[in-house]
């Protein structure tokens, strides 16, 4: 196998995911902007310092800088981030996890070209989704007649580009270090997410802005790039960050030993080995190998788990109760000048009530966003991330059944959802008695619980397609994109009478249909949930058992 294909098999593996972020970006700023425009914006220039700093919100925004700064200074931003981020922690360590790097390094190629092949590839990918990105900006601005010759678009984006690659190139160094892609993910995603937060809120207390110069975000958006131009000594740290990550992914990645493919099963390999357990395994007549089944599964995706919790109950949760009660009361009655698509889009309400600026912030769009990423990848290397990793012949060659083993990954999956459903319940109505509004805990709990069956829905047509592949790929694009196909139906449905008619079709509808966190758990919505994912799960095992087993990297 050669440098050159290496680069190209690096790239054509993720191109999918970016095509996916860049065209989500895209529309999520067509409606962006089709809304902004019809709105008072002073329903924005109003909110509290903490909110408008954090989005990169001025007195003097008008709707195409709101759009531009939203869609690409903050979702685009982290979204290109997160892929780079994924793209990067499985470029060294992803192989050595799979147990396919030994076939890389079995070519009269060295670690070196390797690392670099993977690196090239990794640059280009997020060159062209910036590049993607970037197209539709002018166009959609001029189709719906916004304003937006005054911002520099093309520094953002170049912003951007360097910043995402920081990410990547951080995630993809602490992988060729350690051999280890959970660290590499968990490290780098918990950098990200310190590092947005803390620029957006650091600059609010004294000397906070001085602090905030040490986070890798304050480089790419501490600047304001996209009405002051390119920030060329910001961008410089940025480039010159991820140079010497290289370098240190390099001299890391040359100097360790490379773990085998057998890391993967680590846990199962002791369990088997270790002379006392063997004896409680006897005793236990194998229940002993199967529960770590569903323990290392636990154990693989804790680091994905704690993030998106933490998240969903401090910045979900906690943090909009008092947001809400600092927002003035003039502006509370401004709200419903809001257009429907919007509202829509975000998952309804009325933002002048408590329970409206919960359902739009917290439970529209994040909540069932958090735990769906959460199921799916879950769902998606249930069955199939064995099988790329090469490790299922190792799981099957005990005495376990191929449905004990869908059964024993189902379990963390259930588990996860709700979990993260908890740490929202627990954000909400935390957030809820501090700022005093009065919310109702059983409505909170139900809207909680809603959230964690949408998750398990589409984490089960993961684990579905998973089993049916063989393929993690398919398994999370396909999951991810019906997830947004499903979400964009059930937004459109609320502004299209014909549409309307078939909403029944989308699981979207059974989550906030009913209004829970006004009106309690829609026991029916719940129900069809449930019924879903259980149907989902028994298709899991019937294709899993009727297909041959992919035992190839």
């Amino acid at each position: 196998m050669t440098q050159v294909n290496v680069f190209v098999k690096t790239a054509s593996d993720r191109w999918l995911a970016w095509a996916i972020a860049a065209a989500s970006v895209a529309l999520f700023l067509l409606f962006g902007m089709s809304a902004y425009r019809e709105i008072d914006l002073s329903i924005y220039t109003s909110l509290p310092e903490a909110f408008k700093s954090l989005i990169g919100i001025s007195d003097t925004i008008d709707a195409g800088g709101l759009a531009v700064n939203v869609m690409f200074s903050t979702w685009g931003a982290l979204m290109l981030a997160g892929v780079a981020l994924a793209m990067g922690s499985s470029a060294i360590a992803g192989e050595e996890r799979d147990g396919t790097m030994d076939i890389l390094l079995a070519n009269p190629k060295s670690r070196t070209y390797v690392l670099l092949s993977k690196t090239g590839a990794l640059v280009l990918s997020v060159a062209v989704a910036t590049v993607a990105l970037w197209i539709p900006v002018h166009p959609i601005a001029a189709l719906l007649g916004v304003e937006i010759a005054g911002l520099d678009v093309e520094a953002l984006m170049l912003h951007l580009f360097a910043n995402s690659l920081f990410f990547g190139m951080l995630a993809l160094a602490l992988g060729a270090i350690t051999g280890n892609k959970g660290t590499a993910t968990g490290a780098t995603t918990a950098i990200l997410v310190l590092s947005f937060f803390g620029v957006g809120f650091l600059p609010l207390i004294d000397g906070g802005q001085t602090i905030s110069k040490v986070l890798p975000w304050y480089y790419f958006d501490g600047s304001d790039p996209v009405n002051n131009g390119v920030a060329w000594g910001h961008l410089a740290v940025l480039i010159s960050g991820s140079v010497l990550l290289l370098v240190a992914a390099t001299v890391g990645f040359n100097r360790r030993d490379l773990k085998g493919q057998s890391v993967g099963t680590t846990i199962l390999d002791r369990v088997r080995g270790n002379p006392l357990l063997n004896r409680m395994i006897g005793q236990l007549a194998g229940s002993a190998r199967v529960s770590s089944i569903w323990v290392k599964t636990v154990y693989d995706y804790q680091v994905l788990l704690l993030i998106t919790a933490a998240v969903m109950f401090l910045v979900q949760g906690v943090m909009m109760g008092p947001m809400y009660a600092s927002i003035p009361d003039e502006t509370l009655a401004t709200f419903d000048q809001f257009p429907e698509q919007l509202l829509a889009l975000f998952g309804g309400g009325d933002m002048s009530t408590p329970e409206g600026w919960y359902s739009l912030e917290t439970f529209g769009l994040m909540a069932p966003g958090a735990v769906i990423l959460v199921t799916v990848v879950m769902g998606a290397g249930a069955l199939a991330g064995e099988e790329s990793r090469r490790t299922m012949g190792l799981l099957l060659a005990c005495p376990i059944s191929r449905s004990r083993i869908v059964l024993e990954k189902i379990v963390p999956m259930v588990l996860f959802a709700f979990l993260v459903g908890f740490a929202t319940f627990a954000g909400v109505s935390i957030g809820s008695l501090v700022a005093d509004l009065g919310m109702s805990v059983g409505n909170i709990a139900a809207t909680a619980t809603l959230q964690s069956l949408i998750g398990f829905v589409f984490g089960s047509l993961a684990l579905a397609l998973s089993a049916a592949t063989g393929r993690v790929s398919i398994a999370i694009y396909g999951s991810i994109g019906a997830a947004l196909f499903f979400h964009l139906f059930n937004s459109l449905g609320a502004l299209n009478a014909a549409l309307a008619d078939l909403s029944w079709l989308t699981p979207f509808s059974y989550y906030l249909g009913n209004d829970p966190l006004n009106n309690g758990m829609d026991w029916n919505g719940a129900a069809v949930l449930a019924a879903l994912s259980v149907i989902l799960i028994g298709l899991s095992f019937v294709l899993f058992e009727q297909r041959d087993i992919r035992q190839r990297g």
